[in-house]
């Protein structure tokens, strides 16, 4: 009875089913901070700079975080940083509720949901599926756990929506951080660090491990391209409902037009981009396993140049919005199962969190400068027509940095000589 207690408890099923359930609370709570913007800003008298800084303090903590909190959970597991991170990350979004001043909206919103993140969010459950689950089923289970995050994206941005209604912004906050108490339960059945495989290599130390990447020219191929991605998702998440409500301002309203439905609308294109990605991310974990990784993301990014292209060129209808949030859901966070698989094809599994977290790290890095850029623009050109046009060229750019990735395992490092006598 009791092995086949364990037998189920470690079934690769349930490992994946509480892995995405981390991932839906943790990644949804957080996209739906962009609707507290103007309410935060309004009822406290901040200008909307402020609210901008800090999410993008918020991002870049995450990213420094992140490869550290991967190096912990490669060592010892999953399960303990992702239940401490899931606390702190619970503690940080209550508190941002009663921060009186922009110094501690900094330090909550900022510095603690940013540290809870870096141990709790859908990164450090991919780098444990990617070890907890069999090799030929791994990319999959990536594509699940980041469409899992989406998922909670497309139920989070409606409630968070329903509890500002309902309760204001303060009661919101305390209600959307009540669910950070499930993370710690959840985390248990991510014990472990699996098995060793034979793409992983000679043991090596992290520090050796992480010095043998920064010496592959593809690896930091990757690590430049997924700044793009932190800079388009962070900068979309946070501005889309403020850029919404601006159109919306200066639209006639009209049967198509945005108009007063501004709010309604830019919580449902959250929810939109949420609920499409379910289909991008999962997809693109699929497609990874069969197709060249390498050749996926150029493609997604190249498609991403044109959708925005179209977005902010097109008459701001409620349609146009609405599309342009479900295709931007397609692309949304496919590349994260094709980037973490890539790093997986290099190096194994053995240091994925730490290896996957730097690679993270300048997602976070584009993620900080889209955020604070969308703010600073708005502030001075009252408009966020430059950053739009901005994420255009970078997407461009990150499609050409992907193409001459070399999709294979990175050369091992040579022994090092050992002191005679």
């Amino acid at each position: 009875m009791g092995s086949e207690r364990s037998g189920w408890w470690r079934a690769p099923a349930f490992v994946v089913l509480c892995g995405c359930s981390i991932a839906l609370i943790t990644y949804g709570l957080r996209t739906s901070f962009g609707l507290f913007a103007a309410p935060i800003s309004e009822g406290r008298g901040w200008s909307p700079e402020v609210f901008a800084l800090a999410i993008a303090i918020q991002n870049i903590v995450w990213g420094i975080g992140q490869p550290f909190a991967g190096a912990v959970a490669d060592r010892y597991g999953s399960a303990r940083i992702l239940a401490a991170g899931g606390l702190v990350y619970g503690a940080g979004v209550a508190l941002m509720a009663v921060s009186p001043t922009p110094a501690a909206f900094h330090l909550t919103a900022g510095v603690l949901v940013g540290l809870g993140l870096s141990g709790g969010s859908f990164t450090i459950v991919i780098a444990a599926l990617g070890r907890l689950v069999p090799e030929e089923k791994s990319s999959q289970a990536m594509g699940l756990a980041t469409a899992a995050g989406s998922l909670g994206q497309f139920a989070f941005a409606p409630l968070g929506q329903v509890f500002l209604a309902d309760y204001g912004w303060q009661g919101a906050l305390l209600l959307l951080a009540c669910f950070m108490v499930l993370v710690p339960a959840l985390a248990v059945a991510l014990k472990g660090r699996g098995e060793a495989r034979a793409s992983d290599g000679p043991a090596l130390p992290a520090r050796d491990a992480v010095r043998r990447a920064f010496g592959h020219g593809s690896y930091l191929l990757l690590v430049a391209g997924f700044f793009v991605c932190g800079f388009h998702v962070a900068f979309i998440t946070t501005h889309l409902p403020a850029h919404i409500a601006d159109v919306a301002g200066h639209s006639h309203g009209g049967h198509a037009g945005v108009g007063t439905a501004g709010p309604a609308v830019a919580a449902w294109a959250l929810a939109l981009i949420g609920l499409f990605n379910i289909v991008g991310s999962y997809g693109s974990g699929v497609l990874g396993g069969m197709y060249s990784k390498r050749v996926l993301l150029a493609g997604i990014y190249l498609t991403r140049a044109g959708v925005i292209w179209l977005f902010i060129t097109l008459p701001p209808t409620r349609t146009v919005v609405l599309l342009f949030a479900a295709a931007m859901g397609v692309l949304w966070l496919s590349t994260v199962p094709l980037t973490s698989g890539l790093v997986a094809v290099m190096f194994g599994t053995r240091h994925l969190g730490t290896l996957f977290g730097i690679v993270f790290f300048s997602h976070q890095v584009g993620a900080f400068l889209g955020v604070w850029l969308g703010g600073v623009a708005f502030e001075r050109t009252g408009s966020f027509a430059p950053v739009w046009w901005a994420g255009i060229a970078l997407a461009v750019i990150a499609a050409a940095i992907h193409w001459p990735i070399v999709e294979r395992p990175a050369p091992r490092l040579a022994a090092v000589p050992q002191p005679e006598g």
